[in-house]
This record gives structure tokens, C-alpha cells and sequence, in this order.
């Protein structure tokens, strides 16, 4: 009975201290957000209406655009492309780590066996069979060392799927926006090829009025140039239409021209649908991946400091053996070849130097750097919708303002060239009126392929891509 006394005062101890960890116990951080978005009250935001109490909708938000190449993209893009496989097997990594740290709060318990064959001095040799039974350890976790790892390993879990879900936000949006280029590329292109028809009949007309007498050997030079100038234009855009291509069959884990012949064929750019679903902004605390995933990695970190904290005080354990030894194999399990102990132990850092003080020093460091970057992560995301809020706002007043120019600029190019046929006005005006409808209709097409990355940009900065 008395052997056995210090064993049952370590678990007693253990049962007693079961609850007990040291360091700070976790508190989500408060981040102080604005009640409303400036960008709604400052710019009249079409369609932000939606802007509700009521968290937005925001999970699929590719849908919306009514594009159904888009929206199979984005489908493709979550299956088979690479970073979101590689965030996953963070994510797997993260989850297997919880059971590394988890171990040592059980038993652990390992078996072994050696043969040997030796001499000592002038004694013939013999054979040695050892066979280790069971050799059992637990280190009783009194001060939470191994739980306070086990706490910061959940931590990372939930940082490495919030990974995830930040990885989703980001491919949505890329594959949105090098679609849009893509298709904006092609509207480009065919604006470039009406408008070359168009200056190449005024060349073909310029050039009869000269051989009629009617106009100078420079008139004619001009309306070439115009139409080199408009031509040059257009291998420049196919560069553009290409490089989409590849970067969306990339995007989809394809080969670069996978999909040059599936997306070759000009398609409409992507209309912005009616209703922005904007939300509050402190629907970003709990939307934006970006923001979960800084405070799982704070969370992680002050786990951390109790790890580091609960080297100061002792470490008591259990163990135990059972061996069998002899000389002759068929005696190793007899009785007299068996031996076996069993008894707690401790082990107690009296002095390291300062090296556990450094150690958790390094720890709340760590933590408050986490803490920073996780303060630093919530004013971005609020820059980043107020930033975006603004930019689709204006850009629609430029898109009207542009809509009006290339009304106008049609009327002067018909103008300006029925005055040229009756010979009532140069050939100036002509070529002016040309190259302004050109650049208005360029400027306008633009500025529709702008409102939509915008939006895109938006729904980004909002959080959405992920449920």
C-alpha cells in the first residue's frame, strides 16, 4: 500500500489541477466599425438600396450577372484550380497537427525487443533476448501546457479553413475580372473594326475627290493615316483577348489554350445586376475571411503564451515497465526472467538562464503583433469596400457622361462628312469628327468593362465567394 502512495497523490494532484491553465484565457478582440458607409451617403450608388440591416447576401454573387460562361467558369475554378487544393491541404495539415499536439494528454504506451550476443573478459559468450512488454509514460498535464496546444492548434484549424474561404473570395473574383477583360477586349475590337469600315470609305472617297481635283494630296494622307492609325489598334486588343484566355484556362488548372477555342467567339460584357446588396459594415467582422482568419491567428497566438508560461512550474508523469531477459529464448517468459517498474516522476526548471522569461516574452510579442495585424486587417477591409463604393459610384456618372459623348460624335461624323461630299467644309473636320467618335466609343466601351470590375471589386471587398 505504501508504494503505491505516491502515485495516488499525483492523480489526486491531477484531478485537483485538471482545470487549471495558465496564461490568458481567449477573448475575441473588439473592433470598432462605423454604423454606415460613407460611400452610400457621399455617391449616389445605383442599386444600393439593399443596404439593410439584414447581412447581404453575397455567396454567389457571380450568379447575378446573368452571364451563364461566367458562371461556369467560377463552377470549373472551385473544382480543379490549384491554390484553392493547395488552401485545402493546409487545411488538412492544420487538422492533422491538432492530433500531434493532442497526443501527449493520453497514455503512451510502446513495446520492444532486442537480441544480443557478448562476452565479458575470459567468460565463453552468450546469447541476451530482451523483450519490453510494455513501457508506459503519461505526463499528467497539471499547469494545461499540453491544452493550451491543443487550444492553438484548434486555432490554426480555423485559420487554415478560413484560408480557404479567402482563396475562394480571391479566384471568384479573378475569374470574373479576366473575364470581363476578355470580353470588353472583344466589344474593343469590333468598335475598332466599325469605325476602320467607316474611315476607310472616307479614305476611298478622299481619294476620288482627289483625282477630281477637289482636295489635296494631304487630305488623302490624312484619312491613310486615320486608317492605319485605327487599324494598329486592333493586334494590340487580340494581345489582350489571348493573354485572358490563358490566364482563365490557368485559373481552371488548364493548359494556357485550353480554352482559346471555346472563348474566341466575341460575347457581351457582363452586365451589372440591379440591386448591390452592400450590408453593414460590421457584417465584415463576420463576412470577410481575411478578418476571421487574423483572429483565429490571434486566438493561436495567445494560446501560445500559456504553453510558454507552464514550463515554470514542475512536470510530474507516470511510468511504468514490464521486461523479460534471459540467455535462452525458450525462458524468456518464465517468471525469474521478468522484472518490472512502476512510479511517478518529476522534473522542475529551477534556472535556465532567463530563457523562459525570454520564451514567453516571445510569445506576447508574438501575440500582440497577431493582435496589430488583425486590427490593421479590419480598417483595410473597411478601406477596401468604401474604396470600391466610390469608385462603381463615379464611374456611372463617367459612363453617362460618355453615352452622350458618342451620341454626339455620331452626329458630327455625319455631319461633318455629308459638308466634305458637297464640298462645303474640309477635310479636318472630317478626320477630327472620326477620331473623336472613335475615342468616345472606345472610352464609353471601357467604362462599362470598368463599372463591372468595380462591382466585382466590390463584392470582393465585401466578402463574397464563400458560404
Amino acid at each position: 500500500m505504501k508504494s503505491t502512495a505516491p502515485i495516488r497523490t499525483i492523480l489526486l494532484l491531477g484531478l485537483i489541477c485538471g482545470g487549471c491553465m495558465v496564461g490568458p484565457d481567449y477573448k475575441p478582440p473588439h473592433a470598432a466599425t462605423p454604423s454606415a458607409w460613407s460611400g452610400l451617403s457621399n455617391a449616389a450608388v445605383p442599386g444600393a438600396s439593399a443596404a439593410t440591416p439584414a447581412p447581404a447576401e453575397l455567396a454567389g454573387w457571380w450568379k447575378k450577372f446573368n452571364d451563364p460562361m461566367l458562371v461556369s467558369l467560377v463552377t470549373e475554378a472551385f473544382r480543379t484550380n490549384l491554390d484553392l487544393q493547395l488552401a485545402e491541404a493546409q487545411l488538412r495539415q492544420a487538422r492533422a497537427n491538432r492530433g500531434v499536439v493532442g497526443g501527449p494528454f493520453w497514455p503512451g504506451l510502446t513495446a520492444n525487443g532486442s537480441y544480443a550476443r557478448g562476452a565479458a573478459g575470459t567468460a565463453p559468450s552468450r546469447n541476451l533476448f530482451t523483450a519490453g512488454g510494455l513501457d508506459a509514460a503519461w505526463e499528467l498535464d497539471f499547469f494545461g501546457a499540453t491544452r493550451r496546444n491543443i487550444e492553438s492548434a484548434e486555432a490554426g484549424i480555423l485559420a487554415a479553413r478560413e484560408n480557404v474561404h479567402d482563396v475562394q473570395v480571391t479566384l471568384a473574383a479573378e475569374i470574373a475580372l479576366n473575364y470581363i477583360q476578355l470580353r470588353a477586349a472583344q466589344e474593343q475590337i469590333d468598335i475598332a473594326r466599325e469605325n476602320l469600315k467607316s474611315e476607310e470609305a472616307t479614305a476611298v472617297l478622299t481619294r476620288k475627290r482627289l483625282a477630281a481635283g477637289f482636295v489635296s494630296a494631304l487630305d488623302e494622307a490624312n484619312a491613310e493615316a486615320q486608317v492605319a492609325t485605327t487599324a494598329a489598334t486592333i493586334p494590340v486588343l487580340e494581345t489582350t483577348v489571348r493573354q485572358s484566355i490563358y490566364s482563365l484556362s490557368v485559373l481552371l488548372a488548364r493548359p494556357p489554350a485550353d480554352l482559346v477555342e471555346q472563348l474566341s467567339r466575341p460575347g457581351p460584357v457582363p452586365l451589372t445586376p440591379p440591386e448591390v446588396p452592400v450590408g453593414l459594415p460590421s457584417d465584415l467582422l463576420r463576412r470577410r475571411p481575411d478578418i476571421r482568419e487574423a483572429e483565429a491567428q490571434l486566438h493561436a497566438a495567445m494560446a501560445q503564451i500559456g504553453v510558454a508560461k507552464a514550463a515554470y512550474f514542475p512536470q510530474f508523469s507516470l511510468t511504468g515497465s514490464v521486461d523479460y531477459q534471459s540467455d535462452m529464448l525458450r525462458t524468456l517468459f518464465a517468471g525469474p526472467s521478468r522484472f518490472w517498474t512502476a512510479g511517478p516522476s518529476v522534473t522542475w526548471p529551477i534556472f535556465q538562464g532567463g530563457a523562459l522569461t525570454a520564451k514567453v516574452r516571445v510569445q506576447q510579442a508574438l501575440s500582440d503583433q497577431a493582435y496589430i495585424t488583425y486590427q490593421k486587417t479590419v480598417l483595410t477591409a473597411l478601406q477596401d469596400v468604401e474604396n470600391q463604393l466610390v469608385a462603381f459610384a463615379k464611374e456611372w456618372d463617367h459612363r453617362k457622361a460618355l453615352n452622350e459623348a458618342v451620341v454626339q460624335n455620331r452626329k458630327a461624323v455625319d455631319l461633318s462628312t455629308q459638308l466634305y461630299t458637297e464640298g462645303t467644309s474640309d477635310f479636318l473636320s472630317v478626320l477630327d469628327a472620326e477620331r473623336s467618335l472613335y475615342a468616345s466609343e472606345n472610352a464609353l466601351s471601357q467604362s462599362k468593362a470598368s463599372i463591372s470590375t468595380d462591382l466585382v471589386a466590390l463584392y470582393k471587398a465585401l466578402g463574397g465567394g464563400w458560404e
